[in-house]
């Protein structure tokens, strides 16, 4: 006899009633709602791919993770590459990666895009992009503005977020120039080099 038949035999014989033991169905092993998918990175693979990438210490990475990791959760993939800018006033900015997710898809990626605000000088970076909400690889093939108020200097990178249609970007940069100020603007990505940065 299972433990449950007995615990009802029980129940029944002092007349008390459990309805969630006289359940015929119950969801054992169900996954919870709070649950993460599993086709996402975990913090510590984030962070050795950052450190990795930048050349960094693994307790550097981990502040700015850190930070992304308690706004946005876990990444479905990530772009690496590499990109320049320069602004005076009205800015540009052009760069080139690879795109990774989770599920071991891999596409060549460029993005380029405009930029305007009391900004002036230029800078060379590696970017590191991580990406939430994003199912198919050809959703990144759009323009992504800022987020307002999203910039953070963390540890000598500097990380802000960019949304589109549900799906929100969060690119690191270390990158070595002078380029002071603030601005407002979008990336677009694409196959393809353009050099319109519309």
């Amino acid at each position: 006899m299972s433990i449950r038949k007995i615990a009802v035999a029980v129940i029944a014989a002092t007349g008390l009633s459990l309805p969630a033991l006289a359940q015929d169905d119950p969801d054992y092993g169900q996954p919870s709602q709070y649950s993460e998918d599993v086709d996402t990175y975990s913090r510590e693979e984030v962070v050795e791919a950052v450190s990795d990438f930048f050349g960094v210490t693994a307790e550097a990475a981990a502040a700015v993770i850190e930070r992304v990791f308690s706004d946005l959760g876990r990444p479905v993939g990530y772009v690496a590459g590499e990109e320049v800018a320069a602004a005076v006033g009205v800015g540009l900015r052009y760069g080139e990666g690879y795109l990774t997710m989770r599920n071991g898809q891999r596409e060549h990626v460029y993005w380029q895009g405009p930029s305007i605000g009391f900004d002036t000088g230029g800078n060379a970076s590696r970017v590191f992009v991580l990406i939430y909400q994003m199912d198919d690889p050809d959703r990144i093939y759009r323009r992504f503005p800022g987020v307002e108020g999203s910039a953070y200097f963390i540890g000598g990178m500097g990380v802000n977020y960019q949304r589109a249609d549900g799906i929100t970007l969060a690119p690191i940069r270390s990158g070595v120039g002078l380029r002071v100020g603030a601005n407002v603007g979008y990336l677009a990505y694409s196959r393809r080099r353009n050099w319109l940065p519309f």
